[in-house]
């Protein structure tokens, strides 16, 4: 691949630049192998970030240069026009703020040349900031808990939705965790229910097997248990996206899964099988389509605790 090139993306003109810059060293894993990737995944990852704000992790330099990498949440100013934005409420001290919003593999392709590796898109459309499309639970496991409890939790939490005739669909995180989405998709809902509807929901767990689980935002108190954050549910968070590569040693994408793999996961104790780089992906996807397209549409109500 050359080191630039002008490319023509479903009709959008782009200039891309620095495509041998290696961005994983341990892995060799270039900037123009990043752009293939994100054109190759677009048709399926592009559902789960349209019409929603995006804030951008770059890293110029490659993932193992921290000090060099930020997260973008304003839109660059110098994007091209057919970049759309979205003006929400970006915390309680930054205001309203125009973020980007990624509505076709064009404006994918456009984030990957900014070195934007990871992408974190809110809960809810742009349109409807304060309500979200999604329960989102992440489980993040404090070592030497790993994945495999990760996979113990998320099947609890599978059962117990399963037991109100609630579907939940799990995904990596593609770094240590994975998440389990309970779609939504309706109106009668705002994060003033998902928040404490999550929130319950962990502490509950946490009182079923505390040896196991942890509803607590001290760190101190995760050592060999899976947090169950629920504080994800909010309007001015973001969850890193579906089908997004991770800043780790190697490639690794945050990956749907079935929940046949989670339970073999967690029935053989090895994770291992549940760690996805990004030319894996682009097989499963092939393979499978997207197992995460019915978070998009799937309407549920959340039942009554």
């Amino acid at each position: 691949m050359a080191k630039s090139q002008t490319v023509e993306v479903d009709g959008r003109e782009l200039k891309l630049t620095n495509l041998d810059k290696v961005l994983y060293p341990k892995a060799g894993f270039t900037k123009g192998e990043m752009v293939d990737y994100y054109a190759k995944a677009a048709d399926a990852m592009v559902p789960h970030l349209k019409g929603r704000a995006v804030t951008l992790r770059r890293f110029p330099e490659g993932v193992e240069d921290l000090d060099s990498a930020f997260f973008e949440k304003r839109c660059p100013k110098h994007r091209p026009k057919w970049v759309k934005t979205t003006n929400v409420r970006a915390g309680p001290n930054a205001g309203n703020i125009d973020f980007c919003v990624c509505d076709g593999r064009p404006t994918l392709i456009w984030m990957a040349q900014l070195a934007a590796i990871e992408l974190h898109p809110s809960l809810s459309l742009g349109r409807a900031p304060t309500r979200p499309t999604v329960l989102a639970f992440d489980l993040d496991p404090g070592p030497p808990a790993d994945i495999v409890d990760c996979c113990r939790v998320g099947l609890r939490l599978r059962d117990m939705f399963g037991h109100f005739g609630v579907e939940s669909f799990p995904k990596t995180s593609g770094s240590k965790g994975m998440q389990v989405y309970v779609p939504l998709n309706i109106k009668n809902t705002s994060y003033d229910v998902t928040k404490p509807f999550a929130k319950a929901i962990a502490q509950l767990l946490e009182k079923q097997t505390p040896d196991l689980v942890v509803s607590k935002m001290k760190k101190v108190e995760r050592g060999g248990k899976v947090f169950v954050d629920w504080s994800q549910n909010h309007r001015s968070k973001t969850t890193i996206a579906v089908y997004s590569l991770r800043a780790r040693e190697r490639p690794t994408v945050s990956t749907p899964v079935t929940w046949d793999e989670v339970e073999a996961a967690a029935e053989s104790g090895d994770g291992s099988g549940l760690v996805f780089e990004a030319s894996d992906v682009l097989e499963r996807i092939e393979q499978h389509g997207d197992l995460f397209a019915p978070v998009l549409d799937l309407e549920q109500e959340l039942p009554e605790l």
